[in-house]
């Protein structure tokens, strides 16, 4: 593991930490650093703010595990992993859902959910001829859908069960994007 992603690591650890006793806009750099011993200089040196080093955390501690569920036969795996991750991370996604970070997490889910979509779509598609324009904006709307549902299950406290989550999600999509994917087929 290279030096820099050491500490990358250690900043996202701290800001983690931190998040369970303060919501995100009241975490400064400075009680990051001071929080793993590194410097403000170092901070900067990876981040531009603790709403990156936000971001960077979303994106590396799922989306890298999420490649083998992109694909018709595993989508709902993926979707899965997703909120598993939530629930572990409970008070963290809830502290950023109900703070100005909510961009993050919201861009993060959407980013999440087009990735294994479009690969879901790619699956179905692979011996049609569908206008790549017509696939990306199918998977970005579905995206959206998918990623309100779970930014709604987070404000709700995460009460309902995964099983139920990824059921409607899977009611929702159940046959449509395939229709979508025929109807659009030259």
């Amino acid at each position: 593991m290279s030096a820099s992603l050491v500490t990358k690591n250690a900043l996202a650890s701290s800001l983690k930490s931190l998040m369970q006793k303060y919501p995100i806009n009241k975490i400064s750099v400075k009680m990051v650093t001071d929080k793993c011993g590194v410097t403000r200089h170092t901070f900067y040196n990876h981040f531009h703010d603790v709403y990156e080093l936000l971001a960077w955390i979303f994106e590396n501690e799922v989306i890298d595990e999420l490649d083998e569920y992109c694909s018709l036969s595993n989508w709902k795996k993926g979707i899965f992993i997703v909120l598993k991750y939530t629930l572990d991370n409970k008070i963290i996604c809830s502290n950023t859902c109900n703070s100005l970070g909510r961009e993050h997490l919201e861009m993060f889910l959407t980013n999440t959910f087009n990735k294994v979509l479009s690969g879901v779509i790619s699956d179905i598609t692979k011996d049609m001829k569908v206008d790549e324009k017509i696939k990306n904006e199918v998977s970005e709307f579905f995206s959206y859908a998918i990623s309100g549902e779970f930014l709604h299950w987070i404000n709700s406290g995460l009460k309902e069960k995964e099983e139920d989550i990824a059921d409607r999600i899977e009611i929702m999509l159940d046959g449509t994007i395939l229709r979508i994917m025929k109807a659009n087929s030259k």
